[in-house]
């Protein structure tokens, strides 16, 4: 009788410590928790957005989405959910705690992608004739915050991966020989590239103090790298000064919504670069978009958050071990002295384009990857997917390596990957401000580009304003008809 009293005050008193411990270690989401209460606790609105918690929305739209998603799509300043401009309220606390899980000093939240945030970087850190060392893989974005100051980009052209059709990493002593020939202001990296090849930021951070430059990274694609061991050390901790994630890429956030990061010991003004935010952001930011950023840095912080990251990197494990089986595809490994994101699959087929292969997984298999390109194609493993996902994957490319399919994509006569080295004939800016008249393209040859040509995904430069059209960028213009050139 005893042993069974003392059993049940043992198990009474578990049960508190355990819940105890819930409380310690619950995860807070401050925006997501004040959306929770104006949701539960409604008022009488007679104020932006129109629609009035979805009355005034089409009805087969509310259907789609969802009565509650249409109650919640509310602006800052109503419902006590605080300001973004300045950060106020469950905003501020949202950020503040972004900054901690990410190790920043301070970390601002973006609507618009990381296009904002780049946009607000150049805005606040360069200025006209200002020289930017920047590798010709950046994303769109980059060169247009530099159109909008008016600084120059100094190309530095990564290494070339041509087996398999991408950009490679960016090497310290190229970062160093361009700083000793140059009085660059800033340097400006894109790690990893869109399929994962990651560069020594530890080593060009050093280069950049050396030279006492500022160096920023565009880490849009590694949000997660601070949340698993196995994933690489994001550059916050390794010497840049800001930081740009795209949440919405691969943490878990809503499309459109990523974070700006300023590092702890960073020099960069702050306030200048949130005055650039100021000017860019909308005056009605979305608190869905908001509340989606707290969510996915409240969730990657979670235990279960962290058995999905751990999860995904399992998956890509797998898919890397079985495709390693296979006699025709392949996936790119780190075997030649740069590191990769493990998440990040990029594979080909011997005998196949990177367009055909994609094709075949689309219209044959129901898959959808990431993007395709000249010689292979981008498979994300996600936090949001699934072994029984990763094994369906693996069915399906086991089945295409045994299949005898035709490669029929040459005939589009198209590339899809910009592997050239640009002919600068005139500024940026300059170009994209000069009078300006649209050429058939095929009259576009030996002309200079007055347009920002860069398909997205990955959204890197075929052509920039300022630089010649050659011939070599016919076959990257296939749906083109005309062109934008200088008159």
């Amino acid at each position: 009788m005893t042993n069974v009293i003392k059993n049940k005050t043992c198990n009474k008193d578990k049960k508190m410590i355990n819940q105890q411990d819930n409380k310690k270690t619950k995860i807070k989401a401050p925006i997501v928790e004040a959306l929770k209460n104006a949701y539960e606790t409604p008022s009488y609105q007679f104020h932006i957005p129109g629609h009035t918690r979805g009355n005034g929305s089409l009805p087969e739209f509310k259907k789609l989405i969802g009565k509650k998603a249409l109650s919640i799509d509310t602006t800052d300043e109503f419902d006590g959910l605080g300001t973004l401009h300045p950060a106020t309220g469950p905003i501020k606390e949202a950020q503040e705690l972004a900054a901690k899980a990410f190790g920043a000093k301070k970390t601002f939240f973006l609507l618009n992608g990381s296009t904002a945030g780049n946009l607000a970087l150049a805005m606040s850190l360069t200025k006209k004739g200002q020289k930017i060392i920047t590798n010709r893989n950046c994303h769109r974005s980059v060169l247009t915050g530099m159109i909008i100051s008016g600084a120059e980009p100094l190309w530095l052209i990564p290494k070339r991966f041509n087996e398999w059709g991408i950009w490679g990493n960016v090497t310290p002593e190229s970062v160093e020989e361009m700083l000793k020939k140059t009085e660059a202001g800033l340097v400006w990296i894109t790690n990893p590239t869109y399929e994962g090849v990651v560069s020594d930021i530890k080593s060009i951070s050093e280069v950049c103090k050396k030279y006492n430059v500022p160096l920023i990274v565009d880490e849009a694609h590694a949000c997660l790298w601070n949340f698993n061991s196995h994933l690489p050390t994001s550059a916050l901790k390794l010497g840049a000064d800001a930081v740009v994630h795209s949440l919405h890429k691969t943490g878990g956030s809503m499309s459109q919504s990523s974070m700006l990061h300023i590092a702890e010991n960073s020099k960069i003004d702050v306030d200048a670069v949130e005055k650039a935010l100021k000017l860019l952001h909308t005056t009605s930011p979305s608190l869905m978009l908001l509340a989606s950023l707290d969510a996915a840095r409240a969730n990657l912080e979670s235990s279960r958050g962290k058995k999905q990251l751990e999860r995904a990197v399992q998956n890509a494990k797998y898919l890397r071990k079985e495709i390693d089986k296979l006699e025709h595809i392949h996936h790119l490994q780190p075997d030649f002295g740069y590191k990769t994101d493990i998440t990040k699959v990029f594979i080909r087929d011997d005998r196949l384009s990177g367009k055909r292969l994609e094709s075949i997984l689309e219209i044959d298999f129901n898959i959808e990857v990431e993007s395709a390109s000249d010689a292979g194609l981008l498979i994300l493993s996600n936090i949001g997917n699934t072994r029984a996902d990763m094994q369906y994957l693996v069915k399906c490319l086991q089945q295409i390596d045994k299949t005898n399919y035709s490669d029929i994509c040459y005939l589009e006569n198209k590339k899809y990957m910009p592997m050239l080295t640009p002919i600068i004939k005139m500024t940026l800016r300059e170009a994209f401000y000069s009078h300006k008249e649209v050429v058939p393209k095929k009259d576009a040859i030996g002309r200079i580009s007055a347009e920002v040509i860069a398909e997205c995904p990955p959204g890197i430069a075929v052509l920039l304003p300022g630089e010649l059209i050659t011939e070599e960028h016919i076959p990257y213009l296939a749906d083109y008809e005309t062109i934008e050139v200088i008159k």
